[in-house]
């Protein structure tokens, strides 16, 4: 399968998206986000939507629309876990407004789908350098602020206690939350995305008990999720999405187990 430029394309983006979803994800399970994450993925779809409406760039509309939600987010100061309800009615009109946009624009059924479910086989060069270029930036961005995002993520009660900066880094999060699903969303779909933030780290804190080791091994995941759908697609001809989202479940499955017989051994 390396003979097609397609998919040596998407191998090297598959790195890429790991190491993005490595070190959001870790974040995403620890400030408990995941249900908001979900919700920034459908505002995605519909920015992306909003993009072909307007004849921009679908990614461009998907920066647009999901920075924006997440800046609204992180100003009104309070914890996203206890907004379900208003998420809730927030991931709702963004996908109707989506499906609005795409019908106003005529775009056949078949581009919505791409852009939920994304294309991991269908990148470009222009795609991947697009990715790549991105991806570096969301990483610098990370690592400069990754001990204050570690503080105010792991250390719940000291970051309560020393609320100086707390909204200013949750805002940053947010924008990083949403700068991550745009870039990664064109490629994986903005509903698969949601699935490589959320069930990696998920699984990975049932194995490891460090936030180095739990990065590290979710990329681990993440990967392995991307590479072996990518091959099984490749033999079968069936969507890798599906393969992706099946593996994943499966290590979160393994995680449960392993620790189901750790609590019976005490």
């Amino acid at each position: 399968m390396l003979e097609y430029n397609f998919m040596r394309y998407a191998l090297i983006a598959g790195i890429f998206i790991a190491l993005i979803c490595a070190f959001m994800g870790v974040f995403v399970v620890a400030r408990q986000t995941s249900f908001f994450t979900h919700t920034l993925s459908e505002i995605g779809f519909s920015g992306a939507s909003f993009g072909v409406f307007a004849g921009i760039s679908p990614l461009l509309g998907m920066l647009i629309f999901t920075c924006t939600s997440g800046l609204l987010i992180g100003l009104s100061g309070e914890k996203v876990g206890r907004r379900e309800a208003s998420i809730s009615v927030f991931s709702g009109l963004f996908l109707g407004l989506g499906i609005l946009f795409l019908s106003l624009s005529h775009k056949q059924s078949n581009y919505a789908t791409s852009i939920l479910f994304g294309s991991i086989v269908g990148i470009d060069r222009t795609n991947l350098w697009t990715l790549v270029m991105l991806s570096i930036l969301l990483l610098v961005v990370v690592a400069l602020l990754f001990r204050p995002l570690a503080y105010n993520s792991f250390d719940a009660q000291g970051a309560e206690y020393n609320q100086r900066f707390n909204q200013t880094i949750s805002i940053i999060f947010l924008i990083l939350l949403a700068l991550t699903i745009s870039i990664t969303a064109q490629i994986v779909g903005s509903l698969l995305i949601f699935v490589l933030l959320t069930i990696p780290a998920q699984a990975a804190k049932y194995f490891v008990h460090s936030l180095n080791k739990m990065i590290g091994l979710t990329f681990v995941f993440v990967l392995l999720g991307v590479w072996l759908g990518l091959y099984l697609s490749f033999v079968t001809d069936w969507p890798v999405s599906f393969f992706i989202t099946v593996i994943e479940a499966c290590l979160y499955g393994l995680a449960l187990f392993k620790q189901g017989l750790a609590a019976a051994h005490k």
